[in-house]
């Protein structure tokens, strides 16, 4: 291997581990990151708020106050310089009224001298400590001699010791004069305003992001099953311009479905006439073997029309509504008992649920009939929480095979080799629920039993 291939290969290495960690900084900046929308917004709105905030505060905080509160020490350490200089070329007071008093009047400072001795040992600094170091600064340029300051010890002086020839001046100063102390304004001014305008950009927020929520709204009840009589498109031109285009979509779909249940009762109509004329033929013909096979398979014929005609009509036209659950469900234990088996029903949890009562009845009356067909034990449980109906239906029969468990739901598929062939039925049952349990929002998964057979289990959203 060359030194060029020895190259790339740790050039590659290096690009798959920098590839690697920015997959998982990614992955986890996303899941720390808020998912809807509202709250994506805000923080949109917000960080780049505070940053420019924080900002103009860093800006002002380091040119502004720092440059006054610089120019403002070298002012009163001038004032002092000045004092140190009148007291050595003055000698003529000796009691020192004239310096404190010159001092007082005309400087703002209040002078007294101590006898000389060590200074206080340093106390200590304050977190921002700005105007220490300005005046620290100041007295080292101006004054060249041994000092000690107190800036926290009275809130409202600041204490100065300069260390003279002959004893220790003391300068009490007003810390306005050294330090630009309206930072409370500013700090609350920067606040209020930005509190103010997140105030004002929520409530905006809040009326934009609401025509959002409503069209999801109708979009998942339209998915269920259910009507939303009160929207509308409102809000910006685009969220107005998808509103447009749901309701659009919702009307083609409805009058799709409208246009096929229209056709599918004009062909039951022509052919139940045809039944129906076959009916009264063989009822002229005298009884015999072959004409009670010929009724059999008309009356069979009738019933696969139904059965055809069921399952191409669906649910169209029933509405929603709250539906008693556990009664529904105590209704198809009844039913499957008087044709002879055996069934239990438990319902956990509020029984009232909004679906389309027939027709969910339906769905769940032809996977009872469907195990009953096959079995002999059947066990109904129904559970609802506060985001699922789940029936489940349990039958001790031979059960279906795994890989089979999706095609039974295609339409006129029977499994006659794992099913009773003897049975009659047209191969609709489950199709015809899997429909229904999907026009409400939901579906159908098909399992092992713990009783041995087949487990139904029918999920719907509330």
């Amino acid at each position: 291997m060359t030194t060029l291939d020895t190259g790339i290969t740790i050039l590659r290495s290096a690009a798959g581990r920098v590839s690697a960690a920015h997959s998982l900084m990614g992955r986890r900046f996303k899941s720390v990151m808020p998912t809807g929308l509202y709250a994506r917004t805000l923080l949109i709105m917000i960080v780049p708020m505070v940053l420019l905030q924080s900002v103009v505060a860093f800006v002002f905080m380091e040119r502004h106050w720092n440059t006054v509160t610089r120019r403002l020490s070298q002012a009163v350490v001038q004032d002092i310089a000045t004092l140190i200089d009148v007291y050595k070329v003055y000698p003529q007071d000796k009691d020192r009224t004239q310096i404190k008093a010159i001092a007082q009047q005309r400087l703002g400072l209040v002078v007294d001298f101590l006898p000389l001795g060590d200074m206080p040992p340093p106390g200590p600094k304050p977190f921002f400590s700005l105007l220490d170091q300005a005046l620290s600064v100041q007295i080292g340029r101006q004054i060249t001699r041994p000092f000690w300051i107190d800036t926290v010890g009275r809130s409202n002086l600041v204490e100065i010791r300069i260390q003279l020839d002959d004893a220790v001046m003391r300068i009490f100063a007003q810390r306005s004069a050294a330090y630009a102390s309206n930072s409370e304004i500013f700090l609350f001014w920067m606040v209020g305003t930005s509190s103010i305008l997140l105030i004002v950009a929520i409530l905006f927020l809040r009326n934009q992001i609401r025509p959002i929520l409503k069209l999801a709204d109708a979009a998942e009840s339209f998915g269920k099953g259910r009507e939303a009589p009160n929207f509308r498109p409102r809000g910006a031109r685009e969220v107005r311009r998808a509103a447009n285009a749901f309701i659009e979509m919702k009307a083609r779909i409805e009058r799709a479905m409208e246009q096929r249940t229209a056709m599918l009762a004009g062909v039951s109509h022509d052919l139940r006439t045809i039944l129906t004329r076959f009916k009264l033929e063989l009822a002229l013909i005298e009884d015999g073997p072959e004409v009670d096979g010929m009724r059999k398979d008309i009356d069979e014929m009738s019933g696969m029309l139904e059965a055809y005609l069921a399952f191409a009509r669906g649910d169209s036209g029933e509405q929603a509504q709250p539906t008693d659950m556990a009664a529904a469900l105590e209704e198809l234990r009844s039913d499957a008992e008087r044709n002879g088996h055996k069934a239990t029903v438990t319902f956990h949890g509020l029984p009232i649920v909004t679906v389309k009562p027939a027709s969910f009845k339906r769905c769940l009356g032809n996977l009872v009939s469907n195990a009953a067909r096959h079995a002999n034990d059947i066990a109904i449980t129904g559970h609802r929480d506060h985001r699922y109906l789940t029936v489940t239906v349990d039958d001790d029969g031979p059960g279906i095979p795994a890989d089979m468990r999706e095609e039974v739901f295609k339409p006129f598929l029977r499994l006659d080799d794992a099913r009773n062939q003897d049975e009659g039925g047209t191969g609709l049952g489950l199709a015809i629920a899997r429909d229904i349990a999907r026009s409400h929002g939901g579906d159908i998964t098909l399992t092992d039993s713990p009783m041995g057979g087949l487990r139904a289990v029918v999920r719907v959203p509330v």
